[in-house]
């Protein structure tokens, strides 16, 4: 096990736990990850893998199946799975807000419905706030739903949903008017709904299509999509919890916990940045000698070597918080941010350590400097954390006088 990003105070069961993700990942994912990602291929086999270790279920309870595991246990194994290839720890991302918004908000019936088939990954979840002109001002989605009798016809178009594919439930968010009087603030008319749908592209029910694949600079292998919905009817048993109106802090909790986990994909990407970087500099030769006995190379790997354990311990941190039923969106958002930034800057660092090597896509580092700028942007950019970071200060610190 390697002297950094190490995690005091886990238990036997979560260091089992992790032993087995990580061997995994060498096994499995590293291998292939450079080679799927250029074909932009959806890797199946692993998925497969990911499945029959139950990964699918590490945080749904045990009664519905699932591990019953913490976040921290889950932010460690997609740390982990970053490490390997980001792409798969986003197929599971997602698929674990998903579950984690019906476990804290659904009704018992969507619970009893969905989870246990979640857990076995039979189910796959994506979910859906984003919107084509929005980016991340949430309160200001157009997409709506109106009541019908017993349904809601839902009509808009989103954007930006990981596994919009692949997954067969999607959460999406949209305005519901109905019983909140005009001039009710925007975040207090939004509704979930839990659409169910067949995988695939096209129109995969009545009013749904799913129109094909976001051709992306990186973060290849996983489908990014837009949904639009045009007279979509969904059963009012399908609103998340069975109340309109409360769809926003729903979504927000998911997103908290979403947050802990781009960071730990970015202290994932990080880590392996940093084992690249270190082997390469041992390798290569340049004046007679190492690269990594010039004192500019050392200075380098130091610095990388001290993000990728700050990183890591302020992800710990903000994951235990959530686990212990505290609020932790300040700690969140400050993890996310550190994690993202540090992130990118750990890998520009190998890249420069490889030369021109790190150019040339045989080396894994190319993949990694187009994967990490999607942290910067994805589960809200570094300024939307800044903003949540600050008000939360302000908060805390109030001035009294």
């Amino acid at each position: 096990m390697a002297r950094l990003a190490q995690t005091a105070g886990l238990t036997d069961v979560q260091q089992e736990i992790l032993s087995t993700v990580r061997d995994f990942v060498d096994k499995e994912i590293i291998p292939v990850a450079t080679e799927l990602e250029h074909r932009d291929e959806y890797p199946q086999q692993i998925v497969d893998g990911l499945k029959e270790l139950g990964l699918f279920g590490l945080m749904i309870p045990e009664e519905y199946g699932g591990l019953g595991e913490s976040l921290l246990t889950y932010a460690l194994c997609v740390e982990e799975i970053a490490r390997g290839w980001m792409s798969v720890s986003g197929i599971i991302n997602t698929h674990f807000i998903v579950a984690y918004m019906l476990k804290q908000h659904g009704t018992q019936e969507q619970k009893d419905h969905f989870l246990p088939r979640m857990a076995a990954g039979d189910i796959r979840g994506a979910f859906s706030m984003s919107e084509p002109g929005l980016g991340s001002d949430v309160s200001a989605i157009t997409s709506k739903a109106v009541k019908d009798g017993d349904e809601y016809v839902l009509n808009g178009q989103k954007m930006w949903l990981t596994n919009g594919g692949t997954s067969s439930l999607v959460a999406v968010l949209v305005r519901s008017d109905e019983g909140h009087p005009e001039g009710t603030a925007p975040h207090k008319s939004m509704t979930t709904f839990l659409v169910e749908k067949e995988p695939g592209f096209g129109e995969v029910r009545p009013g749904l299509t799913i129109p094909g694949k976001i051709d992306k600079m990186g973060y290849k292998g996983v489908d990014t999509t837009e949904l639009i919905m045009d007279g979509l009817r969904v059963p009012a048993a399908r609103v998340l919890g069975g109340v309109t109106g409360r769809g926003f802090y729903q979504m927000m909790d998911g997103v908290e916990v979403g947050r802990v986990n781009v960071a730990a994909r970015g202290c994932g990407v990080a880590q392996r940045a940093f084992e690249l970087g270190v082997q390469y500099a041992q390798q290569r030769h340049t004046f007679g000698k190492p690269i990594a006995q010039h004192q500019a190379i050392q200075f380098k790997l130091a610095e990388m070597a001290t993000k990728v354990e700050a990183a890591h311990a302020m992800m710990v941190n903000a994951a235990r918080k959530k686990d212990s039923g505290e609020r932790n969106d300040l700690e969140a958002g400050m993890a996310k941010y550190l994690a993202s930034e540090y992130c990118k800057e750990v890998v520009e660092d190998a890249f420069r350590i490889h030369g021109g090597y790190g150019f040339s896509k045989e080396y894994e580092i190319e993949r990694l400097y187009r994967e990490a700028p999607m942290l910067l942007i994805g589960e809200g950019t570094a300024e939307i954390q800044k903003m949540i970071i600050g008000r939360r200060l302000l908060e805390e610190y109030r001035f009294q006088g």
